[in-house]
């Protein structure tokens, strides 16, 4: 039966909840002051589970193995819809500096075996037949050959463009509140709804009671290089590098751009970017992948991810005719297929592994 609801939100996850949840028939209306932006429009586009995994996180590198799973055939469905979102298959490397990198890869290389999820160690020397523009002090590293990235901005045009087709309705305003039945907006007034989709990333905090405490923003600072003539072209590859225990992220994409990151800060909704920032992200970065300092720097820019207390998505219901379906940190891009799909399945009376929210224990 279809069913009016309203999505608070438009960054990845909105748009790929509402854009779902019109593909099932709902009427649905997006609720976002600048919808395709934030945290979704600066992200490096890593698809990682694995190579992102850490102890103690099982349940995420679960969730996240599952959703990237699902993101072929949710590219393509977004590619036949609208446009290509620039999905990427060759995989990632891990790259070590010194022998205390090469000695946490190595870690992690264990931790992924003990789980079954056995990754390729490589040399140095067989790195660079991978990716030749790698430093020649790179010591050794790792090849997961079963990650994705995908180009985050194409990602956002395709599903706004994907949405606004399926009839979803865009109301660019911005939300106060969320009670059962009502949306409030910050002009004073309301939008009266069935069933309302709190998918407002570091904002979600605020709009619910429930999730007082449980949202908080965790800033990141990006940097896009381009390269120029005469220039090392980029990798291939997603490289993830390791520099005296910091980790530095390198993502390609096409026209030889690059997407450089991974700063992280509990600063809160503060969005400038710092000389710091910038400088140690080249940096780190010259040092793995010497060739780009040839490149041109383009854009420096932040986002707020939104972190939750365990770094585990918040998704289910609050009460009822109120979902939550945030607090995806930094793998939100990952997620949204997942994601989408436990939001149209608790929607339509239904359940989903991904739907792990209990708003009695998580306070």
């Amino acid at each position: 039966m279809s069913k009016q609801i309203a999505v608070v939100g438009g960054g990845v996850i909105g748009l790929s909840v509402a854009w779902r949840l019109a593909c099932a028939g709902h009427r649905v209306r997006l609720i976002d002051p600048a919808p395709a932006s934030g945290a979704s429009w600066v992200a490096g586009g890593m698809l990682a589970p694995v190579a992102e995994a850490g102890p103690g996180e099982e349940g995420l590198l679960e969730l996240g193995s599952a959703s990237l799973a699902s993101w072929p055939a949710f590219a393509a469905t977004l590619t036949a819809e609208a446009e290509d979102p620039g999905l990427r298959t060759d995989g990632t490397v891990l790259a070590g500096l010194d022998a205390a990198d090469a000695a946490e890869l190595e870690a992690l290389a264990g931790y992924l075996d003990q789980l079954g999820r056995s990754v390729r160690r490589l040399s140095g020397r067989e790195l660079r037949a991978l990716e030749p523009g790698l430093a020649p002090n790179v010591r050794s590293g790792l090849l997961v050959p079963g990650d994705l990235a995908v180009d985050n901005r194409l990602l956002l045009t395709s599903l706004r463009t994907a949405a606004r087709r399926r009839g979803v309705e865009f109301l660019n305003a911005s939300a106060r509140a969320v009670r059962l039945g009502t949306v409030e907006l910050t002009d004073g007034s309301t939008v009266d709804i069935e069933i309302t989709v709190i998918a407002a990333g570091a904002w979600s905090g605020s709009l619910h009671p429930a999730l007082a405490g449980l949202v908080r923003p965790v800033k990141g600072e990006i940097l896009r290089l381009r390269g120029r003539s005469g220039a090392l072209p980029p990798p291939r590859r997603t490289v993830r590098g390791i520099v005296e225990g910091r980790p530095v992220y390198l993502v390609p994409r096409a026209g030889g751009e690059l997407v450089l990151g991974a700063t992280q800060y509990e600063a809160g909704f503060d969005t400038d970017v710092t000389v710091r920032g910038v400088r140690d992200l080249l940096a780190d970065a010259e040092r793995i992948l010497p060739g780009i300092a040839e490149y041109a720097l383009v854009e420096c820019a932040a986002g707020l991810r939104a972190g939750s207390r365990d770094n585990l998505p918040l998704i289910g219901w609050l009460e009822p005719g109120v979902l939550v379906a945030t607090g995806h940190h930094r793998n939100g891009l990952l997620l949204a297929p997942v994601t989408a799909d436990a939001v149209a399945a608790l929607v339509d009376g239904g359940t989903h592994f991904a739907a792990a929210f209990e708003p009695e224990g998580a306070t």
